[in-house]
């Protein structure tokens, strides 16, 4: 038996639905698969989560699959560690992983660690960000550093602005150095002004464009952020010289399934790190037959949650859910890509990067088939 714990009410009632409805898909589509779910309730809360665990746990469930946010899997590791049993959770948040905890949403810093390299094979060399001011941004820009680190390339920038003003005009000011080049670039203006030989006069005129196609100080610049915020601050990039011809614009997986970007003239042709979303045609397209609507993003975990489940409980002496197989070094194939859990709780993933068109997104680096040379 395996405890699946979701929000089964409250506000993401809805999103919980179609996370379990993904999960019951998985358990016909593995075939011998010895799994009987026990849906629990957390109702979105710490304490809804942690009773939900017991429950499940009290009827024999020897693995827990959820919960979804991380109060819910601070409250619920607790509670599963009493029992000796491993909790395959749908957060991203990697402090809670660890102790038999493990993460398996689609994490920031390998959407970051992924497409930092990829730009890095396509020649660029400085990186800069420009992330909201909360835990996000800061565990982006973070996460930025860390792949700089390992790629041995440098962060020249790091910007951060208030996530809840509507103008971020001088954080990207400041990221540009825009005062800055302004400055000088105005000051070569006057000198030239005065002079009036044909060459100053030549030299004068080119300089009346040189802030967008001057040097910004960086390759490549990492965007945390989506929707509106990011069709906000795409345009100003440009206004303040951080011309996408010269610095190559980088998303994460907030930019994944967002169709609205690709009306961003200053996004085409931008790159970000995401599972392929041609791998999960095949899920939508059947969820969609069996119960009439289009399935939420993360019901893809619910469904490799499951499936991985599944496939461990069909050994010739039952289910092992031991630390030995679930971090198999192998890994595993979802919908969502190849994964693997590692020992410290923290999932990796074998992404796709993608580029933004108006005509419709392209797969430009495709996802590994396993984790070989990872």
């Amino acid at each position: 038996m395996v405890g699946l714990l979701l929000p089964l009410s409250g506000q993401n009632g809805a999103l919980g639905q179609g996370m379990l409805d993904a999960a019951q898909m998985a358990l016909f589509d593995i075939p011998n698969g010895r799994v009987q779910l026990l849906p629990r309730d957390t109702g979105g809360t710490a304490d809804g989560a942690a009773a939900a665990a017991r429950a499940a746990l009290d009827q024999g469930a020897r693995l827990l699959i959820g919960p979804l946010t991380a109060p819910e899997v601070e409250a619920v590791k607790a509670v599963a560690a009493e029992r000796g049993v491993a909790v395959l959770a749908f957060s991203t948040a990697v402090n809670v992983a660890g102790g038999g905890t493990y993460v398996i949403g689609l994490l920031p810093s390998e959407e970051v660690r992924r497409v930092v390299a990829f730009a890095h094979e396509k020649g660029a060399q400085r990186f800069a960000v420009l992330a909201p001011g909360n835990a996000y941004g800061q565990l982006v820009a973070d996460a930025l550093k860390a792949s700089a680190d390992g790629q041995q390339v440098s962060v020249t920038e790091t910007v951060f602005f208030d996530p809840g003003s509507p103008d971020p005009s001088s954080a990207v000011r400041e990221l540009a150095k825009y005062d800055s080049r302004k400055a000088a670039l105005d000051q070569q203006r006057k000198q030239l002004a005065n002079a009036r030989d044909p060459a100053s006069q030549e030299a004068l005129k080119r300089l009346n464009d040189a802030i967008a196609a001057g040097d910004a100080g960086f390759d490549a610049l990492l965007l945390p952020m989506s929707g509106q915020q990011l069709q906000t601050v795409a345009p100003l990039l440009q206004r303040y010289g951080v011309d996408p011809a010269r610095v190559h614009y980088l998303g994460t997986g907030l930019w994944d399934n967002d169709p609205a970007l690709a009306t961003e003239p200053g996004l085409e042709g931008a790159w970000y790190a995401a599972p392929d979303p041609g791998g999960r045609a095949d899920f939508e397209k059947r969820f969609a037959a069996l119960y009439g609507h289009a399935p939420p993003r993360l019901s893809t975990l619910a469904y490799d949650a499951t499936a991985l489940a599944a496939a461990l409980s069909r050994g010739p002496e039952g289910a092992d859910f031991s630390p030995d197989a679930l971090t198999n070094s192998n890994g595993f194939l979802g919908v969502d890509g190849i994964f693997r859990l590692r020992a410290d709780g923290r999932v990796e993933r074998g992404l796709a990067v993608i580029e933004i068109h108006r005509a419709g997104n392209t797969v430009v680096s495709p996802e590994p088939q396993s984790f070989s040379g990872f």
